[in-house]
């Protein structure tokens, strides 16, 4: 079969995220338009939650519920029923607030009369006023209407979410759907069985949504990109749908999850549902399909792309260079709804919000990683072994071009460490053009962030950045080969936060060796942090070792031993290691989360760290002053 002139259409397929599209789509359409290639895009993500959220999906929703024993129903199902007529009320309204058409409705949401309240609202009641005052005004004030009607909103939102997983599909969430069936699943049996069952509701709408967009756009090809676990039963879903649809139409995989976690792929059932995988970067494969489909490259040519061949899979990797990142073109947002994004506010932290909170033009400053030695992260990846750049120029082009196509001004740099030197030169170029925007992203807390620069940063429109702690230790920080110390983490985090930039530090707990006194410590160090007003918001990671990391490709530099894996035909990813110390992690964990939350709201900064935890651990060895010291050290030179 022969493609004359392929009509592309790529697919963000649920979930992802409901405030700002996931940009593999973004990146592809713009990349295929630069080359003459017809491309279009659709959120099916998006798509899915407006149809569910609606009026005519709640009521879908209460006849699926009323067609079940009353025995089957949840205390989340009957509170619903209890109050369905208000919420099909409600959530049209509430659905226009959240995309920012109505926010008058703020008033009502916010004085707590308006909107049904489920289970979620609970969380409300630990910020409860011992005065009898409104719990919420410590996080809002007088003038937070708008943000403590966007919590509440959320809170609603996520009441449904809780509903449509009780009665309709027991996967169903928000962000992490069916995560389970494709997260290091050694075969693919568990999806195949998930995707052999009838259709739910959820499948249903799915479908009706992506037979709906291929009639609306004929494509020829479909690119589905899965980022996550948690949107790989949706792709296949989809996949299914367009096949049994048209089988004509060649369907391919990649993103993400299909970079990490399938390139040992032998299943070959994958293919009853894609035509083709590729890997990583997805430019340089994608002209090469497209030209073979248009009948002008041999099969055996395609570049870091899996297909079937007589019931069984092949890799072919026909060798050539990868499209320069200073070449790959400018993004493209055109076709996704952006007015209908929904702004959540999930979390009352300031830095926190920012991964919910508005409509983000996501962009990279470099491709991969400069760093490329942090021993817990998948080094030995295109996506962070191969370190591209492009000039201030071209960045800032880019910025300027988004800017003109979306009308919105704000950006999220999605690097894996955005380059000091490159932010740098970026911050001087946004400043010299006067180009109003502002920005966030990811960086490595290295002593070149200067007060100087943070300030550069500040003055050209950096709001906030996020960066890897990990374990706020330093013998540990130098066995990750971070590259960083704690007292240099306390210094760059201190200077950022002067410049009225947010910090958020991610953090790791369960590593390699790291003992209870390890946990202790570290906790210590973050609580000084955050009382120094070094950093406004943090979350707490398990260490989870993967195979295309230092320590799951070198465990005995680590002092663990790994599990043996069973055998894989589909995905691989993570894998169990064996930990000498013997510590119970995720029994510590429960008390590192509980201590992060607090701190994040100015609650038990003056508290023994020992308090957080359920069980007698030991008094930490870091002095009470410790980061204090070292930030005066610091003044005082």
């Amino acid at each position: 079969m022969s493609i004359a002139s392929p009509r592309v259409l790529s697919l963000i397929p649920p979930m992802t995220q409901l405030n700002t599209p996931y940009p593999s789509t973004a990146y592809l359409t713009g990349f295929l338009r630069s080359r003459g290639v017809e491309a279009v895009q659709e959120d099916l993500a998006l798509a899915l939650v407006l149809k569910l959220l609606s009026n005519e999906g709640l009521l879908q929703v209460r006849e699926h519920i009323a067609a079940q024993p009353l025995a089957a129903r949840t205390p989340l199902v009957q509170a619903f029923m209890d109050q369905v007529d208000r919420y099909l009320a409600t959530i049209g309204p509430t659905i226009s607030f959240l995309q920012g058409r109505d926010p008058t409705l703020g008033h009502r949401i916010a004085g707590r009369g308006f909107l049904p309240e489920g289970a979620r609202f609970d969380s409300l009641d630990v910020y409860v006023d011992e005065d009898g005052g409104d719990p919420l005004a410590w996080a809002f004030g007088a003038l937070g209407m708008q943000d403590r009607a966007r919590h509440l909103a959320t809170l609603y939102l996520n009441d449904l979410a809780d509903v449509l997983r009780d009665a309709v599909d027991p996967r169903f969430e928000f962000v992490r759907y069916a995560e389970s069936l494709a997260q290091s699943q050694p075969t693919f049996d568990p999806l195949a069985q998930a995707l052999a069952e009838p259709f739910n509701l959820v499948d249903r709408t799915l479908v009706d949504l992506t037979l709906a967009a291929v009639k609306r756009h004929q494509p020829s090809v479909v690119l589905v990109s899965v980022p996550f676990p948690g949107s790989v039963y949706a792709a296949f879903r989809i996949a299914q749908a367009i096949k049994a649809h048209d089988a004509s139409i060649v369907t391919c995989l990649g993103g993400g999850f299909v970079n990490t976690e399938l390139r040992d792929l032998t299943e070959p059932r994958v293919f009853d549902f894609f035509d083709y995988l590729a890997l990583d970067a997805g430019e340089r494969p994608l002209l090469a399909l497209l030209e073979h489909l248009q009948g002008k490259r041999a099969r055996q040519r395609l570049v870091r792309t899996f297909v079937r061949d007589d019931g069984a899979v092949r890799y072919i990797n026909w060798v050539e260079p990868d499209i320069a990142f200073a070449d790959v073109g400018t993004p493209t947002w055109d076709g996704l709804p952006l007015s209908n994004y929904l702004s959540l506010l999930d979390m009352l932290n300031p830095m926190n919000r920012l991964w919910s909170d508005g409509r983000w033009n996501k962009l990279t400053v470099a491709h991969g990683c400069y760093w490329k030695k942090c021993s817990f992260c998948d080094v030995s990846l295109d996506y962070i072994s191969r370190y591209e750049g492009a000039t201030a120029v071209t960045l800032v082009d880019r910025i300027e071009a988004i800017v003109k196509e979306t009308g919105q001004t704000g950006f999220h740099f999605v690097d894996e460490a955005a380059p000091p030197k490159a932010l740098k030169t970026l911050s001087a170029e946004l400043i010299q053009r006067q180009l109003a925007i502002s920005w966030w992203g990811n960086i490595r807390f290295e002593k070149s962030f200067s007060p100087e620069l943070c300030q550069l940063m500040a003055d050209s429109g950096c709001i906030a950045i996020s960066g890897g702690l990990e374990v706020a230790s330093d013998r540990l920080l130098d066995l990750m080969k971070k590259g960083v110390s704690v007292e240099q983490v306390a210094r760059v985090t201190k200077a950022f936060s002067d410049a009225g930039i947010l910090v958020h530090a991610y953090l790791m707990y369960g590593f390699p060796t790291q003992t209870v006194q390890d946990t202790v410590d570290a906790l210590e160090y973050v609580r000084q942090l955050f009382e120094q007003g070094c950093i406004q918001s943090g979350f707490f990671h398990r260490f989870a070792c993967t195979v295309h990391s230092p320590v799951g490709k070198n465990p005995e530099e680590y002092g663990v031993t790994l599990q043996p894996l069973p055998p894989v035909s589909f995905a691989k990813n993570d894998i169990g290691f064996i930990d000498p110390t013997g510590t119970d992690h995720d029994a510590l964990g429960v008390g590192l989360k509980k201590a992060l939350y607090n701190f994040m709201h100015g609650i038990g900064l003056e508290e023994d760290v020992r308090s957080w935890f359920d069980f007698p651990v030991p008094k930490t060895k870091v002095q009470r002053h410790r980061i204090a010291k070292a930030l005066s050290s610091l003044q005082s030179a």
